[in-house]
């Protein structure tokens, strides 16, 4: 399972991190936007929107806490080298 999580979340990483994901955001609010007078702005038009980002967030926080998680390991590991690599250095 944490196999699994780890190959989603680098997978995931790549894809959300580029700007074809950053664009498609963009059009899905565009497009919501621009709907908003077809359906007079209604209670259901604004949930939608709340809706989606708000699982968006929610989803995303455990990706980003991953992805850091991931970068302190490293940033450890290559400073654990460099203080074996320099013998007398604490």
């Amino acid at each position: 399972m944490r196999d699994a999580f780890r190959v989603f979340a680098r997978q995931a990483s790549i894809i959300l991190g580029s700007t074809w994901a950053f664009c498609g955001a963009i059009l899905i609010i565009a497009v919501w936007a621009l709907t908003g007078p077809t359906f007079h702005f209604s209670d259901p038009w604004q949930l939608i929107i709340n809706t989606g980002t708000t699982i968006v967030t929610f989803l995303l926080g455990f990706w980003v806490q991953n992805t850091q998680s991931r970068d302190a390991t490293a940033v450890y590991l290559k400073l654990h080298a460099l203080i074996r690599a320099f013998h007398g250095v604490r």
